[in-house]
């Protein structure tokens, strides 16, 4: 058994067990959480919760609770592979971006979990349905395991969460440091689409990952938390050099496709350092950006250790 499984059984164990704990505390206990959109008081431990971002819903399950509602998964719909067992029978709401309040406030929520950059207009409705909470962006994964936990009562579960992540980020560094004989300094995170190949930047979720395992990865071009650009010429090629490439796994649409081999066996491509070193992997879009949250943020971290032959 890993470390890192042994972790996940013994939160699982924490969290069942936490289920006795909500029960004991008082039921008229109030409390008032600041967050992205304002002031919000929570009455008792929610125990129907709406989760209205990929993160927040990752995060609920993460915390060992299941929510009553939960909007579309991005890939893999209408949830992603990794969630469905949990959420098998859960109610969902509509999208991220466009989520259905009628069908929101007919599940009675005792508490919604949203996001400002995707929910700032309709925060006003959502909290006439149930107190609401807010991040700012929907890739803050840490911020989304913080207000989670404090909004829940689930503070000790919050906090092994992160403990385990930020151990588990020093293991990695120091595997890496150990094994590796030229370790690599910068990444580049790409992902070809039908009219254009996006980067992202270290403000994006995988961006921000990333970072934090000591890589240094593009930085955003003066707009505060822009999460990535969007190159449409091949003559902009130089800027994606780095010493390592993640791509994510191309779709099977063959405008894609095409894109990706007009990209690739351009001259400036074998010139790029991550291309000559043979540094160039693909990777799960869910896990490194779809997902969200901290088992998400997990799973990525693993295929990370994966690629540099390291053990999780």
């Amino acid at each position: 058994m890993t470390l890192h499984t042994h972790w996940l059984t013994r939160l699982t164990l924490t969290c069942l067990c936490s289920l006795i704990t909500c029960t004991v505390l008082a039921s008229d206990h109030t409390r008032t959480l600041t967050h992205a959109l304002g002031n919000t008081s929570i009455t008792g431990t929610p125990t129907r919760i709406v989760t209205l971002y990929q993160g927040a819903t990752d995060t609920a399950v993460a915390l060992g609770i299941t929510p009553v509602g939960v909007v579309d998964s991005w890939l893999e719909q209408p949830t992603y592979q990794f969630l469905r067992e949990q959420l098998a029978n859960v109610t969902h709401v509509g999208l991220e971006t466009q989520p259905n309040l009628e069908l929101i406030a007919s599940l009675q929520p005792d508490l919604i979990i949203a996001a400002k950059m995707r929910h700032e207009k309709i925060y006003p409705q959502l909290s006439q349905i149930a107190p609401t909470i807010s991040i700012d962006y929907v890739f803050q994964f840490k911020d989304t395991v913080q207000q989670m936990g404090t909004a829940l009562n689930r503070q000790t579960q919050a906090d092994e969460l992160l403990n385990h992540w930020t151990q588990r980020v020093a293991d990695f560094q120091q595997q890496l440091k150990t094994t590796q004989r030229n370790t690599p300094n910068t990444v580049s995170l790409l992902d070809f689409r039908p009219d254009h190949v996006r980067l992202y930047l270290q403000d994006s979720f995988a961006g921000s990952i990333l970072t934090e395992l000591g890589f240094t990865v593009a930085r955003n071009q003066g707009s505060h938390n822009q999460w990535a650009l969007k190159l449409t010429s091949r003559e902009s090629m130089p800027s994606l050099n780095a010493d390592v490439f993640f791509i994510f796994k191309l779709t099977d649409d063959p405008v894609t496709q095409r894109v990706y081999q007009q990209w690739t066996q351009h001259p400036l491509w074998q010139t790029l350092t991550a291309v000559q070193q043979q540094q160039v992997f693909f990777v799960d879009e869910v896990a490194w950006s779809a997902s969200g949250g901290v088992l998400g943020a997990n799973k990525m971290l693993d295929q990370v250790y994966q690629h540099f032959g390291l053990t999780p």
